[in-house]
C-alpha cells in the first residue's frame, strides 16, 4: 500500500484540466495560478508513477489511464463533498454554503422574486448561484460542482431526488399585427399553421425549453426544420418583435414583463403538454435532503 495518497486538491486540478482542456482556463476555474495547477498535476503523476496528461505546445491530451483516473477522481470528490455535507447538515437548517445551478429560462424571472426574502429570512445561508443550460447543470450536479439544480421537467436527470415547485404554462408569442388573428387560446394545430415556412423560433440545443416547446406542438419532427437561433428568451422575443417568426415562452417570463416595450402578444397554449414542471433536484441520498426540501418550500413561497 502506498505511503502517500493523492490529495483532494490534486484530484480537483486534474478534473478541472479534463473539463476545460486547457491549463490556463482550468487554473482560472480553480482560482489558482497556472503554474500551481501544473505543478499539482505533475506531483500527482510523480506520486502515482505514471503519465496522466500528454502535454504539447497546443494540445492537452489525456492518456487512456488518465481518463480512467479522472472518472475515479469524480467519484472520490463526490464522496468528499458528501462528507462535508454530512457535517454541515448537523448544524443549523439551511445554513452555510450551498451551490445551486439555475437554467436561463428560469433564473431572470424567478430569482429576483425570492432572493431578497431568502437573504432576509436565512441570513446564515451563503448561496452561490450558477446559470447553466439543463444539460450542463445536470452534469455539474452529477460531478459534484453544485449541490442542487433548479430546472424544468421533463428532462433526463439520472438518479436524483426532486421537489415540485410549480407548473409553468407555455404561451405562444407572435407579432401583434399577425394577419391570422389567433384566438384567445392557441392549439397545437394552429401553431403548425402559424409556423408554416420555418417561422418557429426556438432556443438552441441544450435548453430544455426547446424540447418542451416541440412536445407541446406534438411535432417532434420540427426539431430539424425549425429556425433554432435563439440563445435566450429575450433574444427570441426581439426576433418576434421584428417580424421574423413566432416562439413559445413560459408564463413566468410573461408575468415578469418580458414583452414590455414590444409589439409582441402572448396567448396560452392549449395542449396536453402545454406546461413545464419547475423542480428542485439533488443527488440521491444526499445528507442535506432536509435543506433542499426547505429551499424548495422557500422557492414555492416566492
Amino acid at each position: 500500500m502506498s505511503t502517500y495518497l493523492p490529495t483532494i486538491k490534486q484530484l480537483q486540478y486534474l478534473v478541472a484540466l479534463h473539463e476545460h482542456g486547457h491549463f490556463g482556463r482550468a487554473a482560472e476555474a480553480s482560482f489558482v495560478s497556472q503554474s500551481t495547477l501544473s505543478a499539482g498535476i505533475r506531483e500527482l503523476e510523480s506520486l502515482l508513477g505514471v503519465t496522466l496528461v500528454e502535454r504539447s505546445r497546443r494540445v492537452v491530451r489525456f492518456t487512456a489511464l488518465g481518463n480512467q483516473v479522472v472518472e475515479k477522481a469524480h467519484r472520490i470528490l463526490r464522496e468528499a463533498e458528501e462528507l462535508s455535507d454530512l457535517v454541515q447538515a448537523a448544524g443549523k437548517p439551511l445554513a452555510g454554503q450551498l451551490r445551486m445551478s439555475v437554467i436561463p429560462t428560469i433564473a431572470p424571472f424567478m430569482l429576483p422574486r425570492f432572493l431578497p426574502r431568502l437573504r432576509k429570512e436565512r441570513p446564515d445561508l451563503e448561496l452561490f448561484l450558477r446559470e447553466e443550460t439543463s444539460q450542463d447543470a445536470v452534469e455539474s450536479l452529477q460531478h459534484g460542482r453544485v449541490d442542487c439544480v433548479l430546472l424544468a421537467l421533463p428532462f433526463a436527470t439520472g438518479e436524483v431526488e426532486q421537489a415540485h415547485i410549480a407548473d409553468d404554462k407555455l404561451f405562444v408569442a407572435f407579432p401583434k399585427d399577425d394577419p391570422r388573428d389567433p384566438p384567445a387560446t392557441i392549439s397545437a394545430e394552429e401553431i403548425d399553421a402559424m409556423s408554416a415556412g420555418g417561422r418557429l423560433l426556438l432556443l438552441e440545443d441544450g435548453h430544455c425549453l426547446k424540447d418542451h416547446a416541440l412536445a407541446a406542438c406534438n411535432r417532434p419532427e420540427l426539431r430539424g426544420s425549425a429556425t433554432m437561433i435563439g440563445t435566450s428568451l429575450h433574444t427570441l422575443v426581439q426576433l418576434v418583435d421584428n417580424g421574423l417568426g413566432l416562439t413559445m415562452i413560459p408564463e413566468m417570463a410573461v408575468d415578469a414583463g418580458i414583452l414590455k416595450g414590444t409589439n409582441v402578444v402572448a396567448r396560452p397554449l392549449e395542449s396536453a403538454s402545454g406546461a413545464r414542471e419547475i423542480a428542485l433536484i439533488w443527488r440521491k441520498n444526499s445528507p442535506r435532503r432536509s435543506d433542499f426540501e426547505l429551499l424548495a418550500e422557500e422557492l414555492k413561497a416566492g
